[in-house]
């Protein structure tokens, strides 16, 4: 039975961009992403598709002006990522990939162990020649990431990107530093939790349904390496954060092997606190005996 969403504005737009993708010949597919296809969509929820044109069209396609049929549009940009993202008139977001079939449906397929398409039924709109179809069911398992080398990666990525954020910190750039910790630092940090509780389901976007998907403690925790952008707040937040990097690193190191520089660690631990590396310290303690 097809995915139907508590929205119901949401559902009325999805049958909409269904009714007008069937009367479009020049439309070969039509494939949904994110939270409907995830059974997860709510009044909040934007709608996120591809549509892929026939290639003889693809040059001459109007996405926008397509898009803008399904309601009118308060906005309507290609966004950083080359997607048309758009505003309707009742607020609703859309994220519309707008990509030539032959080669967009072929790419389908490396989207595996990224992308979960867990009712592919619900999320295939249109298909006229069911090439999309059997690609979209390629993507209905749910495939967990290999733990022990994504976990050494994370530890690893998680010790290079926290001593940058130490040494912009420690030069004064408080403002980068409390970027790097929220926009860099906490999603590596969230995806080794949840590579450690076994909750992977949100892997792309580990911070959503972060309240139902992991345990108090592990919340707790994510709260504390957030804070303001102010000098203290951001040494706090970030010695904080540090702290759990350490203590879910070492949580992988005994369950999977993964090595982790340990005296880099501290000095980092250091920098962190004291915004002075021990090259620094030493440097100083030459020029003046």
């Amino acid at each position: 039975m097809p995915y139907v969403s508590p929205s119901p504005a949401l559902n009325r737009r999805v049958e909409r961009l269904r009714t007008l993708a069937e009367a479009e010949p020049r439309l070969d597919g039509v494939l949904l992403y994110g939270s409907w296809t995830l059974g997860e969509s709510d009044a909040h929820s934007d709608i996120d598709a591809y549509l892929f044109v026939r290639d003889a069209d693809a040059d001459t396609f109007d996405g926008r002006e397509f898009v803008g049929r399904l309601a009118p549009l308060k906005l309507a940009h290609t966004n950083m990522y080359g997607i048309l993202a758009v505003v309707f008139d009742d607020l609703m977001r859309g994220e519309f990939h707008i990509d030539p079939a032959g080669s967009g449906i072929d790419q389908i397929s490396s989207w595996e162990g990224m992308v979960h398409l867990p009712d592919p039924g619900s999320a295939v709109l249109l298909d006229r020649s069911g090439r999309l179809t059997a690609a979209a069911r390629r993507l209905a398992g749910h495939r967990p990431p290999e733990p022990v080398s994504t976990a050494q990666e994370l530890c690893d990525e998680l010790a290079n990107w926290t001593l940058m954020l130490a040494h912009v910190r420690a030069r004064g750039e408080n403002a980068r530093a409390y970027n790097l910790l929220h926009a860099v630092v906490a999603p590596l940090q969230l995806k080794l939790c949840r590579l450690l509780r076994g909750s992977t389901a949100h892997w792309l976007t580990p911070s959503r349904a972060l309240e139902r998907d992991l345990p108090e403690t592990d919340r707790a925790r994510h709260l504390a390496t957030t804070g303001g952008a102010r000098p203290a707040e951001v040494r706090s937040a970030a010695m904080e954060s540090w702290r759990w990097s350490r203590e879910l690193g070492a949580e992988a190191a005994a369950r999977w092997g993964t090595a982790l520089p340990l005296q880099l660690h501290d000095e980092i631990a250091e920098l962190l606190a004291d915004g002075v590396t021990r090259a620094t310290a030493t440097s100083v303690d030459t020029r003046h005996p």
